[in-house]
């Protein structure tokens, strides 16, 4: 596997630059990786927030937006243009972190979880915001560790990302009934671990 410097924006060989996405994207889909270098800087933002969900440690997710913009630049040839590409660059990172839960269902749950964007300066222990803040979001995420893959997606997609039902169910392939289904029973099973933890103020 290579590596993307998905920060490099500035192209090595000076040529012709596309005036569009589009451009850039055609460009990719035939294999020039220096287009690709620039829809990845572009797209990183937004990949990195929605990664941030899902990893439990800074290089973990490093990892994972890294694995991302592998399937990214090997799904490419694919892209058919029926829908816009941010469309699609969002199912497959959507898809790619569901994958990534799958595999790391069973690891160790006695990790020191942390919130991924959470600024370093924000982590100083005698600062009681950034504490409340901390254990809050640790607490989220213990519970979100106990529900299976695909309830703990609908649960960030919907509730921590902010995400429609609509927008869920075209980026996961599953129906909106599916969504409202699945993410009712998921809320439930969220509150049940919650008691059974014994969190209850």
């Amino acid at each position: 596997m290579f590596f993307f410097d998905t920060t490099r924006t500035t192209p090595t060989v000076e040529r012709e630059m596309p005036e569009s996405e589009s451009e850039w994207v055609a460009r990719a889909a035939k294999g020039d990786e220096e287009a690709f270098v620039r829809l990845a800087a572009a797209w990183r933002p937004r990949i990195w927030a929605t990664a941030s969900r899902f990893a439990r440690s800074r290089p973990e997710l490093e990892d994972l937006v890294q694995d991302l913009f592998v399937k990214l630049w090997r799904g490419l040839p694919g892209y058919r243009g029926n829908a816009p590409v941010e469309h699609w660059m969002m199912k497959v990172t959507v898809r790619g972190c569901y994958d990534f839960l799958r595999a790391q269902r069973r690891r160790r749950e006695s990790e020191t979880l942390f919130d991924p964007t959470e600024r370093r300066e924000e982590r100083d222990p005698g600062d009681e915001r950034a504490r409340t803040r901390r254990e809050a979001w640790e607490t989220v995420r213990l519970l979100l560790e106990r529900l299976d893959p695909k309830d703990r997606l609908v649960i960030t997609l919907l509730d921590l990302e902010e995400r429609g039902v609509r927008e869920t169910a075209a980026l996961t392939g599953w129906s909106e009934a599916n969504v409202k289904v699945r993410v009712h029973r998921a809320r439930k099973k969220m509150r049940d671990h919650f008691h059974e933890l014994g969190l209850d103020p």
